[in-house]
């Protein structure tokens, strides 16, 4: 009888332990168990996080057909870079955008290039040192921390590689320590709503996605730019930043006269980057 009595009561007990963990379940907010269950590893809020893409198929970045795909000086107007800034790209590869902003910026200007592979920056320095480039600081991050200086940068730009992140909250809340108050990330990824991209559906983001996970980590939306051919152009600001933020606009396709038009705009002699830029 006395080895039964003692069994029940281990019952009792373990039931009441089990009651006492639902309730803590059930008293956390829904926020926080949403967040926990995004954290599991190769997933960040709903999100399935791409590999990253190796140094081996760095030629890729530099391909003829990239100026005629994306129109990369249609994102650098955009951005209105101002002589003197203090810049970084971020997931800088061998460099097909640090190179523009190095011109940008100017002399007094400086481009912050930061990757993951010493490979990668390898071949940006190979690029900067043939075209007498100086004002562009490679810089080998770790996959949490961006190795940036603090409340410095004008500008983050991150071009299709954002989705690559293997910790997107540890990196973000390190690039918002980065920007100064008026700093801004801009944040382009190929769009996940247009099925014409011909870019893997891994390797794409939708607006609102991009929105739910910047937010998260005191990010605000202080603008956006719809037209580029096949990326979405999203700004963020530190959330204590005086910029006004702004209401997303839902991105939809053009029209097939608009696109056409717009297609031919960017082919303009004004956009055509150097012979010797690729």
């Amino acid at each position: 009888m006395k080895s039964r009595r003692c069994f029940n009561g281990s019952v009792a007990a373990l039931v009441l332990n089990c009651l006492h963990a639902s309730l803590a379940i059930a008293q956390v907010p829904s926020d926080l168990a949403a967040e926990s269950a995004s954290t599991r590893p190769g997933w960040y809020l709903g999100r399935e996080i791409a590999r990253t893409m190796s140094y081996h198929g760095a030629d890729w970045l530099v391909r003829d057909s990239r100026e005629r795909e994306e129109q990369p000086q249609m994102l650098l107007d955009a951005l209105q870079l101002q002589a003197g800034q203090q810049v970084c790209d971020f997931g800088c590869g061998n460099g097909y955008y640090a190179l523009r902003l190095a011109a940008l910026v100017g002399p007094q200007g400086k481009v912050y290039a930061v990757d993951i592979q010493q490979e990668m920056l390898e071949l940006l320095d190979s690029r900067c040192q043939a075209r007498g480039i100086s004002n562009v600081e490679p810089i080998l991050a770790t996959d949490k921390d961006p190795q940036l200086p603090a409340d410095e940068l004008d500008w983050v730009l991150m071009v299709d590689v954002y989705h690559e992140l293997s910790f997107p909250s540890e990196v973000l809340r390190k690039i918002r320590e980065n920007l100064n108050k008026e700093g801004r990330l801009a944040l382009v990824e190929f769009r996940e709503e247009d099925p014409s991209v011909p870019i893997k559906p891994l390797h794409k983001m939708s607006q609102v996605q991009a929105l739910k996970e910047l937010t998260a980590n005191g990010f605000k939306l202080v603008g956006q730019f719809d037209g580029m051919p096949w990326q979405h152009v999203l700004f963020f600001a530190r959330d204590d930043s005086q910029l006004r933020s702004v209401q997303l606009e839902s991105w939809t396709k053009p029209n097939p006269v608009a696109s056409s038009r717009q297609n031919e705009a960017g082919r303009s002699p004004e956009s055509v980057e150097p012979a010797d830029m690729p």
